[in-house]
């Protein structure tokens, strides 16, 4: 259940973020003038008065304010000069540098590698069985 909530949540995140929501908005405004419009008119008729762009609904006029308010801020487009930010970098020139690091010298085992115990061997076969 929180793996299908999480994708769910994801999706919707997406949606918002990509302007997805405004393509719902649209298709619920499609929706609602071709139902209003079938019920006085045939079919065709109403399919040819729901897409007609001289008679736009509210909600229809709604989601166009909303993308040209979105396209004005896209990232493509340079902001206006007075919403710039001025980032300035001004050198120093005192440098300060570690001193220079010195090689680990070589380490040695105090001991040799011996082995303390002989090597577990399993009992032969023939006798296991």
């Amino acid at each position: 259940m929180l793996r299908r909530l999480a994708s769910i949540s994801l999706l919707l995140a997406w949606m918002c973020a990509s302007g997805g929501m405004l393509d719902v908005a649209q298709g619920v405004a499609w929706a609602r003038m071709f139902a209003g419009y079938a019920g006085t008119e045939s079919i065709c008729a109403a399919a040819r008065d729901t897409f007609d762009p001289a008679r736009p609904c509210p909600l229809c006029k709604a989601v166009r304010a909303a993308r040209e308010t979105d396209s004005r801020h896209a990232p493509g487009i340079p902001a206006p000069a007075a919403e710039k930010m001025i980032l300035v970098f001004q050198d120093a020139g005192l440098r300060i540098v570690p001193p220079p690091g010195r090689d680990w010298p070589e380490v040695r085992p105090s001991r040799p590698l011996t082995r303390g115990d002989d090597v577990p061997q399993p009992p032969p076969k023939a006798l296991a069985g």
